[in-house]
């Protein structure tokens, strides 16, 4: 016989109901992630639904963990950090210690926006925002390389950005 561990059932309940997802609870989705602002009754006029019914969902999406939160969307431009880069980063060695010290200390560095554990010829890929090619060396130079462990880098700068969404259907 096989035996399941509760994280083993938990996650695989989380994918059944998931998969169970009617086309209301998946409009929802779609609504909330063009304007999370929308109140339920907004919401149930789209949907034509009781604004309870919409309500109900609402709040069982959240508590099954697919709504994990809301956020605002700020323009960067409007608050000096428009110069996006994408950094590569190999570590020296591919130990359990020198992942957990480089993510530890990403997660402290307010420039990081997304840190990405990959695979290829790279480790990790960051996603930062600064406000110029400036600020982005002193980032670098007082903040990135002090890590322990990093082995290279390589920086790409963005030219424009063609789409930036927080949509998934």
């Amino acid at each position: 016989t096989y035996h399941l561990k509760l994280p083993q059932i938990s996650n695989l309940l989380r994918k059944i109901f998931i998969s169970m997802l009617d086309a209301t609870d998946k409009k929802i989705l779609t609504l909330l992630q063009q304007d999370s602002k929308q109140t339920n009754k907004q919401l149930s006029l789209q949907l034509n639904l009781s604004v309870t019914a919409v309500y109900e969902r609402i709040k069982k999406l959240e508590k099954e963990g697919i709504i994990k939160k809301y956020a605002a969307v700020i323009d960067k431009d409007k608050i000096g950090k428009s110069f996006l880069i994408f950094c590569h980063i190999k570590l020296l060695q591919h130990s359990k210690e020198f992942l957990s010290n480089f993510e530890k200390e990403i997660l402290k560095l307010d420039e990081v926006s997304e840190c990405f554990h990959v695979s290829g010829d790279y480790d990790y890929i960051l996603k930062i925002h600064v406000k110029d090619m400036k600020a982005y060396r002193e980032f670098m130079v007082t903040k990135l390389t002090t890590i322990k462990h990093i082995g290279s880098t390589h920086s790409t700068f963005t030219i424009n950005e063609v789409k930036n969404s927080t949509q998934i259907s």
